[in-house]
Order: structure tokens, then C-alpha cells, then sequence
């Protein structure tokens, strides 16, 4: 086999395989990308499950950290049933079906950089609008997490200081991930130099104008008007008070784990094939925001189900769970329609004009109001045409709230 910089050997036959530790699918570019989906939920399926079947044996170390080994009787305000097993399973089986059956991993721009059927000059302007979405969405979670506080309705009795508790410890891992600050002992805790120098993946997505040949004074563009929505929607759902908590919490938990190692595999996937095409020497360090994304954030998306698992009482609740992903998955179907449409100057539908199922229709007149005021609130300077989206009315959910 012949090596292509760290990420690649290619066969005596042509066959592309990925060296080790870039990905746990070694023949990932010979697979098609249903293949790559449906082996993404089985191996999230297979780990949640796992992680259920020890904590069970374990004698439930969520329990304990909830406080529930230190109640007995009348004071337990939350059923134990909330965390059982049993109904951790159902309730995973149900909200990850209905996250990753959703089209928006199965769009149409993912399948085509997964094909490799791009330029250099696409690759380069993908990369720089993408990079307006991930340096944004990450602070949603700090919103999230702000949310929850000792001023929030007691729902569930002595326990709901330390239920508040553990969401916000979820989610602040969450963000210390993001921002590459983890836990530290006092005695090694960074110094002064080595806060400011952390490790964001941020600083990691830069990496990727480093090997595309992008200078720093030329990395921070205009947004198109897809991606500030998705980003504004994102940042509405998790932070303004028009949404309920378990609303905020499914937005930055659900909404954004499960899908992202899948289509950040397919992003993966076709900057190698394209690298490997064009001769453009592409390093493990220049995609590590993306391989990173892939390996670690399975034991966060199981965190996050664990915790809002307490939140989802009832069947309502799950409804509104669902209710909100469908928002966010909507935004980044919409972003990844525009995004076809800037860089390969090609017609591509949004989500109501796709045709996507009716349990993935947004109806709720809330996101759509928030959304238009939000837009105004934005400086125009940072959009691409931005005097005319400050102002405009029409939102990505208007052809089924005009038919709902």
C-alpha cells in the first residue's frame, strides 16, 4: 500500500483506506453514505445500551449522583422509574429514531462533498462559511446552561436543586470541551498563557484553512443568510425565555450530538477523496476537528439523553422534545440548502419544499416571530445582503405555518 500523508493508503488495486486512528470505518470511502448512517445508529444504539446495561449492574451510579440513595419514602419527588433501564432504553430508541431518520443528514450537499465533487475554490469557500457555524453554535450551550437556576419552579421537590445541578454539569462539560478548557487539579491548573492559548475547536477548525491555504487575515467572512438563521434559531431555542427549559436542553443536547459524527464523517470522508485527487498534502492535524468530533462526543450525546431523560415525564414532554430538534433540524437543512445553492451556484430545496415527512414539519409560530426579531437585532455588516435579511419577514418555516 502506498501512504497519502497520515490519512490514507491507497491499494495496489486503487482501493482508498483509512489509516488507523482517523476513523473506525477503515474502508469508510468504498461504503455508501447509507451504509455510513445506519452503522452510525447501530453503534450509538450499541453504546447507549451498554451504558444502561453497567449501570444497572452497578448498582445505578446516576441514582447516587442524583441523590436518589439518600432518600427513602414519601421524599422521593422523582419515581426511580425516571431512570430505570427500561425506560431509558424505550425512551433512546424513540427520540434517536426520530433525530437520525430526520433528511438532513442525508442532504444533499453531504452526499455530494462525500463524492469528492468539488474544486479547490469550493473546497476553500465551504470551508469559510461552515466556520461562521461553528464558531457560533458552541455558545448556545452556555445559554442553555445559564438557564438553569435555584429561581426555576421546583418540580421536583427536594431533588430539583440537585436535578438544576447535574443539567448544568452536563452541559458545562459540554462547553469546556468546546472550548478546550477540562478539568484541572488546583496544582496543575493552566497559568495566565495557557488559558488564553486553549485548545477550542475553534482554533482546531482553523487548522483547516492552514491546509487549504486560506491566510488568517482572510478566514473571517460575511455569513450567507442560511447560516445566520441557523445559528439565530439555534441561539433562540436554547436562550430565550419564549422556550421552556426541556425545550433549551433538547436543543443543545439532542438537536446537536447524534447527528453531528455521522455528517461530519461525510465532510470526513470527501476532503480526503478530494485531497487525495488534487494532490493537496491534507494532514491528520489539518481535518482533527472533524476526526475529534467523530471519536469523542459519544460519551457527551449519552450524558445529555441521561439528564433529559428526568425532564421528559410524559408524553408531552417528549412531544415538545421532539418539537424542538425538528426546529434545529430544520435551521441546518435550510443552512446546508443555501450553502449548495452559494457555493456550487446550483438550485437546492429547502425543508418545505423537500418533501420531508409530517412528524418533521415546524408549525410552532413561536420560532418563526422570534426569528424575524431576532434579525433585526443583527448588524447588518455581518451578512451577505444584510440590509435586505435585517428586515425581511419570509422564514424558512413559512410554506407549512401558511398550510398549518
Amino acid at each position: 500500500m502506498t501512504p497519502f500523508s497520515d490519512l490514507l493508503n491507497v491499494t495496489s488495486d486503487g482501493k482508498l483506506l483509512l489509516q488507523p486512528g482517523v476513523h473506525s470505518l477503515e474502508n469508510l470511502l468504498e461504503m455508501e453514505p447509507e451504509e455510513i448512517l445506519a452503522w452510525f445508529k447501530q453503534s450509538q444504539r450499541k453504546d447507549f445500551e451498554e451504558t444502561i446495561r453497567r449501570m444497572t449492574e452497578e448498582g445505578h451510579p446516576l441514582k447516587q449522583a442524583l441523590g436518589f440513595d439518600r432518600l427513602g419514602g414519601d421524599e422521593k419527588d422523582i419515581p426511580v422509574e425516571l431512570v430505570s433501564a427500561e425506560r431509558l432504553d424505550g425512551l433512546f430508541r424513540d427520540l434517536h429514531d426520530h433525530v437520525m431518520d430526520h433528511p438532513v443528514w442525508r442532504h444533499p450537499f453531504f452526499l455530494r462533498i462525500f463524492r469528492g465533487e468539488f474544486d479547490p475554490a469550493q473546497a476553500r469557500e465551504f470551508s469559510l462559511q461552515y466556520f461562521n457555524q461553528v464558531k457560533n453554535t458552541r455558545q448556545c450551550v452556555a445559554l442553555a446552561c445559564g438557564r438553569f437556576s435555584s429561581t426555576q419552579p421546583r418540580h421536583f421537590g427536594v431533588l430539583s436543586e440537585r436535578v438544576s445541578e447535574v443539567t448544568q454539569i452536563v452541559l458545562a462539560q459540554l462547553l469546556a470541551d468546546e472550548y478546550g478548557v477540562g478539568t484541572a487539579a488546583v496544582d496543575d491548573y493552566p497559568d495566565l498563557a495557557g488559558i488564553f492559548s486553549s485548545t477550542t475547536h475553534i482554533v482546531m477548525y482553523r487548522w483547516i484553512f492552514e491546509g487549504l491555504g486560506i491566510p488568517y487575515d482572510q478566514q473571517d467572512r460575511p455569513f450567507i443568510p442560511e447560516v445566520a438563521d441557523n445559528i439565530t434559531i439555534q441561539r433562540l431555542v436554547a436562550g430565550n425565555e419564549d422556550f421552556a427549559l426541556l425545550e433549551a436542553l433538547s436543543s443543545v443536547g439532542l438537536g446537536m450530538e447524534w447527528g453531528v459524527p455521522e455528517f461530519f464523517t461525510l465532510l470526513l470522508g470527501g476532503l480526503i477523496r478530494f485531497a487525495h485527487r488534487e494532490k493537496i498534502p491534507l494532514t491528520r492535524k489539518h481535518l482533527f476537528v472533524l476526526i475529534a468530533h467523530v471519536q469523542y462526543d459519544v460519551m457527551h450525546a449519552i450524558a445529555v439523553m441521561m439528564v433529559t431523560a428526568l425532564y421528559a415525564t410524559d408524553d408531552e414532554a417528549v412531544r415538545r422534545i421532539k418539537n424542538a430538534v425538528n426546529m434545529l433540524m430544520t435551521g441546518r437543512y435550510a443552512m446546508m440548502s443555501g450553502m449548495y445553492r452559494h457555493i456550487f451556484q446550483e438550485p437546492c430545496a429547502g425543508p418545505a419544499e423537500a418533501g420531508l415527512a409530517e412528524r418533521y414539519h415546524v408549525t410552532d409560530t413561536r420560532i418563526r416571530d422570534a426569528l424575524i426579531a431576532a434579525r433585526r437585532r443583527i448588524d447588518p455588516a455581518t451578512i451577505i445582503g444584510g440590509e435586505a435579511y435585517c428586515v425581511s419577514t419570509i422564514t424558512l418555516f413559512d410554506g407549512w405555518m401558511d398550510n398549518g
